[in-house]
């Protein structure tokens, strides 16, 4: 994963120097890696998705049991220890959420081809879609499992054709995962 400590530039509202194809370009070839998915591109009015969020605890903790699940089920844990699994993660996950103060911080997230990009007060991350696993569809949101964590997208915060395009996206990369599969 990529990431930077360093802080938002004052009056970088929408983040586009993080991912100008102009500042790629001058890198050289072998400063960007290829995307791992299919090119799919978000809105032709904005060329990126471009939302703001902030969770709620209930939010997150619905997240974090949704996919708690995911992972047990797909571990084929059975009942009782599936349950202490479960709200075991999910307590885990409420405390971290506390103790980060992830309530209070708004994300702002911009989503292109190149990969995500969210800034806070607290810096930003930078994240290639080569680290990007799996994008999951929850009842909540979009959870986008990483190599090293999960990135919850509630539903709430993008417009319909953000979520059109996320939707695109995950379809983007489930196909391409078959198909690397089947070879």
């Amino acid at each position: 994963m990529l990431w930077s400590n360093r802080m938002r530039a004052t009056g970088n509202v929408d983040g586009d120097a993080a991912l100008a194809d102009e500042d790629i370009a001058d890198l050289g070839a072998d400063a960007m890696p290829a995307a791992s998915i299919p090119t799919v591109h978000p809105p032709a009015a904005s060329h990126s998705l471009h939302f703001w969020v902030r969770y709620s605890l209930f939010e997150y903790l619905g997240f974090m049991w949704e996919h708690g699940g995911y992972l047990i089920h797909r571990r084929r844990i059975r009942f009782p220890a599936s349950l202490y699994l479960r709200v075991k993660s999910t307590l885990s996950a409420a405390v971290h959420f506390i103790l980060l103060g992830r309530g209070k911080r708004t994300y702002e997230f911009q989503i292109d081809q190149h990969g995500i990009v969210r800034t806070s007060d607290t810096g930003v991350s930078l994240i290639g879609w080569d680290d990007v696993i799996r994008i999951r569809t929850y009842t909540k949101g979009f959870m986008l499992v990483l190599k090293r964590g999960t990135l919850p997208i509630p539903f709430r915060c993008m417009s319909a054709d953000e979520t059109d395009a996320m939707r695109g996206i995950a379809g983007a990369r489930a196909e391409g995962e078959q198909q690397y599969r089947r070879s």
